[in-house]
């Protein structure tokens, strides 16, 4: 659970808490699950918090009246109990604070070699597409997550911005496919992210803000990116509310800074000729503090 400045967040993942809390954020963290270390490890120990841990936690919240935010960010669960129990937590939240945003990130898989996966359980999909999704502000989901969620497939930009439109009829004013497969101007080795903010007016109308972002690809496979890219979105939302074009250049921005040092420095401790390991690709994100908070421009956005 997350508030700006002096109010209050709630966020329900560490990587998010981490970030939000450096970008000026107060936050209250819940752990979705508590494990030694991420999944992408070839071994993991720990648990998963289910609904009645959340409510119990959130109900302590309660009792004590701080229960005031003014975004909410979840991330990455495995149980669809908990799932609905957030969508519980959110409407209630909004009840009290009608300006309450909620940002989701629909984390259920990706893309490997061109084909999708999941990696959390099936059942997921449902409890995201019918009852998150429709609660949520913000969704910051991956193609095949997107995918996922209106049953359509991406093969163009044209395909994407379908999608795109598809899942703000399901809810969210913002949507972020914050990777794809799709075709890069810019050659095979960028990889093409896409948002859309549509906001309707006092007469009723409907603008739509979209926007095209290439990034060079990293040749690793990171975990926690998704975390980071969410996290670092709702801040720079909050910060430039009604500029998605400015808030995605920060946010896949400070993401190139944090990959790029992550490789470089996973590559010298693997040595020279060595594929690094999951502890060498672990994100530098302490490190790159600086530009998180303070991004260099270095990925601008195409408005569509």
């Amino acid at each position: 659970f997350l508030s700006q400045c002096h109010s209050c967040s709630l966020s329900l993942s560490a990587v998010k808490y981490h970030i939000v809390y450096v970008l000026g954020f107060e936050v209250d963290t819940v752990n979705s699950v508590q494990f030694s270390n991420h999944t992408g490890y070839a071994h993991w120990k720990g648990q998963v918090l289910n609904s009645d841990e959340l409510h119990e936690l959130y109900e302590g919240l309660k009792l004590n009246n701080v229960n005031q935010y003014d975004y909410v960010l979840t991330g990455y669960t495995r149980d669809t109990s908990f799932l609905a129990m957030v969508v519980d937590i959110v409407q209630e939240l909004k009840q009290q604070n009608s300006n309450l945003v909620y940002v989701c990130d629909p984390v259920m898989g990706d893309k490997w070699n061109g084909e999708g996966s999941m990696y959390v359980p099936k059942d997921l999909l449902p409890v995201y597409r019918d009852k998150v999704v429709p609660v949520a502000d913000i969704i910051t989901p991956n193609q095949f997550e997107a995918e996922l969620l209106t049953g359509r497939k991406i093969r163009t930009e044209k395909e994407a911005l379908e999608v795109m439109d598809m899942l703000h009829a399901m809810g969210p004013e913002t949507v972020v496919i914050t990777s794809s497969d799709l075709q890069a101007s810019l050659g095979n080795n960028y990889l093409i992210a896409l948002g859309s903010h549509r906001k309707t007016k006092a007469d009723g109308t409907k603008m739509t803000q979209r926007i095209r972002m290439e990034s060079p690809k990293v040749d690793a496979v990171f975990v926690g990116t998704g975390d980071l890219f969410a996290a670092m979105l709702l801040a720079w939302t909050h910060k430039h509310p009604n500029n998605l074009k400015v808030a995605c250049e920060k946010t896949v921005s400070a993401m190139q800074h944090v990959l790029q040092r992550t490789i470089k420095s996973a590559k010298a401790q693997a040595g020279e000729g060595n594929k690094p390991n999951s502890a060498q690709l672990e994100l530098r994100m302490v490190q790159s503090k600086k530009d998180i908070e303070n991004p260099d421009i270095i990925v601008k956005a195409t408005v569509l």
